[in-house]
C-alpha cells in the first residue's frame, strides 16, 4: 500500500521518455566513425540507464560489464557527445500516458521534480523539446551534484529544496538504480514495467508498486492512506 506523498520525483530515460532510438543512433554512428560494426537498437536498449559515459564504455566492449581501453574511450566519447548534442530528441518520445499522468498529478497539487542520471546539457533540451520541462519545480541532472543515482543524494537534495521530508516523498522510476536510490533516501518507489533495467524484470528489485503507464498512478494514489 502506497502512502500519499507530498512530493513526487520522476526519472527521465525509460520512465518519462523512450530515448533509446536517439541513443542507439548515436552509438551506431560513433561506432561507424571508429571503423567498427554498429550494434543496433536492441543491444543498446539493454545498456542504457547509467549515463552516456557508461553507455559509450559498454558500446566499445559490446557488453554490460567491463571496461574498454582508456585510449579508445578518450577517442570515442567526444564523438558520441557531438552526435548526441544534435540528436537528443530527434527520435525520442514520451511514453503513452505520460502527458495525462502529469496533468493528473498537477491537478491534484502534488509537487513534482525530475531526477535523472542524464547530464544537464542533454536533459534540459530533451524535456523542453518534448514539452514537459515546465511541469517540474526542480530538475536534477546527472552532473548537478557530486553523486548520482543509485546514490540517494539527488533525491535527498530535491526533498530539501522543496521542503519535504523523505517519508513524504515518492520516486517514480524504471531501474534498479532508482529502487536503490529511493530505498537509501527513505522514499517510496513505484516503477514502470516498460523501462530500461538491462533486460531484467524490475519486479526482481521489489519496488512498492509496478505500473504499466503513468495514468495508473491515479488509482494507486486514490487508494493511498
Amino acid at each position: 500500500m502506497i502512502k500519499k506523498p507530498k512530493m513526487i520525483l520522476i526519472d527521465v530515460d525509460g520512465t518519462l521518455v523512450d530515448s533509446v532510438p536517439d541513443l542507439a543512433y548515436c552509438v551506431d554512428e560513433m561506432m561507424k566513425q571508429l571503423g567498427r560494426p554498429a550494434h543496433g537498437e536492441t543491444k543498446v536498449r539493454d545498456w542504457v540507464g547509467n549515463g552516456v559515459e557508461r553507455l559509450v564504455r559498454r558500446a566499445l566492449i559490446g557488453q554490460l560489464d567491463g571496461e574498454p581501453d582508456e585510449a579508445d574511450f578518450e577517442r570515442a566519447y567526444p564523438i558520441f557527445l557531438d552526435l548526441y548534442a544534435v540528436n537528443t530528441s530527434q527520435r525520442s518520445a514520451l511514453y503513452p500516458g505520460i502527458r495525462d499522468g502529469l496533468d493528473y498529478l498537477k491537478l491534484k497539487g502534488y509537487r513534482l521534480g525530475c531526477v535523472t542520471n542524464k547530464a544537464a546539457q542533454f536533459t534540459i533540451p530533451l524535456l523542453k523539446d518534448l514539452g514537459v520541462h515546465d511541469d517540474f519545480e526542480i530538475v536534477i541532472a546527472g552532473d548537478t551534484l557530486p553523486k548520482k543515482k543509485p546514490d540517494p543524494l539527488p533525491l535527498l537534495h530535491a526533498a530539501e529544496q522543496l521542503g519535504v521530508v523523505p517519508a513524504d516523498a515518492l520516486m517514480i522510476g524504471d531501474s534498479q538504480s532508482d529502487v536503490k536510490a529511493a530505498r537509501a533516501a527513505g522514499f517510496q518507489i513505484v516503477c514502470m514495467s516498460y523501462g530500461y533495467n538491462h533486460g531484467e524484470d524490475i519486479r526482481n528489485y521489489h519496488p512498492d508498486a509496478v505500473i504499466d503507464t503513468l495514468t495508473e498512478i491515479h488509482s494507486l494514489l486514490e487508494e493511498a492512506a
